[in-house]
C-alpha cells in the first residue's frame, strides 16, 4: 500500500514526485513511456521557463528526471488500464497484469497531438504526415513542406522549418494567428514561409510518400492542390485520460474536472497538468501542478 501513486512522468509527474518525496511520502511513479518528460523532449527550443533561457527541450526533460532520480523516486514503466476508487485505497491496473494500490492517486498523463481525421492522415503517417517538426523536420531538409494550425506549437513548428526547408506553408483556418506575438515576429522575419488564411486540410495523398495535399477555401468551399513533401499537423491537443473517463468526471473534452488545488470529483484522486481543465497549458504550470496536488494530497491523508 503506497501512500501516493503518481501516473504520467511529465513536469507535472515528475514535480509531484519531488514534492511527494520531500514530504515524506511513500510514492511510486508509472509512465507509459520508458523515457520520461512528456512532451517537453519533442520541442527544440524553450524559451519562456523561468531561470532556464533557451533550453533544449530534450536536455529539460533529463534535468526533471535527474532531479526525481536524486531524490531517490521508484519509477515503473506500464501503461494504466484502468483506476478503481475504493473508497479509502485507489487501484491502479496495468497492461501487463500489474495491480497497484494507494492511498491517494495523482493523474498526470498529460495530453497528445489532435488528429484531423481527414483521408490519407493515417495512412501516410510517417510516411510524410508528422506531429512533430523537431522529431521529424530533418527528413525535410532543403524540400517543401506545410504546417497546418495557428497557435503557438504551429507557428514554432514553422519557424523551426524554416531553417531546413526550402519552402515552408502555414496553413489556417482564419485571417489571423492565435500564437504569441513574439512568436508571430520570429515568423515574420522567415523569407521562406508563406502563411495560407482561410483554408483547412482536406486530404493527404501520393505514391508511397505524400506528394501533395488538398486544401479548402473556408468561404466558398473551394478546393486546390498543393505540391508538398510533408505536412506537419498542429491543431491542437487532446487529454490523455481514456483510462479514467469511468473513474473521474471529465469535460466534453476529456479533460478531468479539477481546480487550480487539482482536486477532482473524487475523494483522494488528483489530477495535474494538460488532462486537467485548466486555462494555460504550459510546462510551467503543469510542474506548478504538481506541487498543488501533492500538497492537497497531504491534505486529504491528513484529514483520513
Amino acid at each position: 500500500m503506497y501512500d501516493l501513486i503518481i501516473v504520467g512522468s511529465g513536469p507535472a509527474g515528475l514535480s509531484a514526485a519531488v514534492y511527494g518525496s520531500r514530504a515524506g511520502l511513500n510514492l511510486l511513479v508509472l509512465e507509459e513511456k520508458p523515457m520520461s518528460g512528456g512532451q517537453v523532449l519533442n520541442t527544440c527550443e524553450v524559451d519562456n521557463y523561468l531561470g532556464m533561457p533557451g533550453i533544449n527541450g530534450f536536455d529539460m526533460g533529463m534535468k526533471f528526471r535527474e532531479h526525481v532520480d536524486r531524490m531517490g523516486v521508484v519509477c515503473k514503466t506500464a501503461a494504466v488500464t484502468a483506476v478503481t476508487d475504493r473508497g479509502q485505497s485507489k487501484v491502479v491496473e496495468t497492461a501487463d497484469g500489474a495491480v497497484y494500490e494507494a492511498r491517494t492517486l495523482i493523474l498526470a498523463t498529460g495530453a497528445e497531438h489532435a488528429m484531423l481525421n481527414i483521408p490519407g492522415e493515417e495512412e501516410y503517417r510517417g510516411k510524410g504526415v508528422s506531429y512533430c517538426a523537431t522529431c521529424d523536420g530533418a527528413f525535410f531538409k532543403g524540400r517543401d513542406v506545410a504546417v497546418v494550425g495557428g497557435g503557438d506549437v504551429a507557428v514554432e513548428d514553422a519557424v523551426y522549418l524554416a531553417r531546413i526547408c526550402r519552402k515552408v506553408y502555414l496553413v489556417h483556418r482564419r485571417e489571423s494567428l492565435r500564437a504569441a506575438r513574439s512568436l508571430q515576429n520570429k515568423l515574420a522575419d522567415c523569407d521562406n514561409v508563406e502563411i495560407l488564411w482561410n483554408r483547412t486540410l482536406s486530404a493527404v495523398s501520393g505514391a508511397e510518400l505524400v506528394e501533395k495535399i488538398t486544401l479548402r477555401q473556408v468561404k466558398d468551399g473551394a478546393e486546390e492542390e498543393l505540391p508538398v513533401d510533408g505536412v506537419f499537423i498542429a491543431v491542437g491537443m487532446r487529454p490523455n485520460t481514456k483510462a479514467f473517463l469511468d473513474s473521474v468526471p471529465c469535460d466534453e473534452k476529456g479533460y478531468v474536472l479539477a481546480g487550480e488545488d487539482c482536486v477532482t470529483k473524487v475523494p483522494g484522486i488528483f489530477a495535474a497538468g494538460d488532462l486537467r481543465t485548466k486555462q494555460v497549458r504550459q510546462i510551467i504550470t503543469a510542474v506548478a501542478d504538481g506541487a498543488c496536488a501533492v500538497v492537497s494530497a497531504e491534505r486529504y491523508l491528513n484529514g483520513n
